[in-house]
């Protein structure tokens, strides 16, 4: 078999190349993609529990207003728990929170919700 020796081949093959779009040759530009950066988000905060009682404070370092809500579970399965009522945490505003079982306190933690 005799390859052919004109660049008509070779030439109709740089030219398909060039005329692709930028989009179509960029597949390969894995390594200058960069990925979003995260959004900062969410109120810190620490709790503490004395017996039946149970405070937490939450600092919201960040530009987002953030909604936080502090839920009880009791160790007493009569001892009905608690989620208190969402309160809006402002940007650089400490708030406090704060909860109570009849007895023991199983578990306490915080939930919090992005304000539209």
């Amino acid at each position: 078999m005799r390859l052919s020796r004109t660049p008509a081949p070779v030439t109709a093959a740089v030219a398909l190349v060039l005329c692709l779009p930028y989009d179509a040759l960029s597949y390969a530009r894995v390594d200058d993609v960069k990925p979003p950066a995260p959004s900062l988000f969410g109120a810190a905060c620490r709790t503490a529990v004395r017996g039946s009682q149970v405070v937490a404070y939450c600092h919201n370092p960040y530009v987002d207003t953030d909604r936080v809500r502090l839920h009880v579970q009791c160790a007493r399965w009569w001892d009905i728990g608690t989620d208190s009522a969402p309160v809006d945490t402002a940007p650089a505003l400490t708030v406090r929170l704060t909860g109570r079982c009849w007895k023991e306190v199983r578990l306490v933690w915080i939930s919090h919700q992005k304000e539209r």
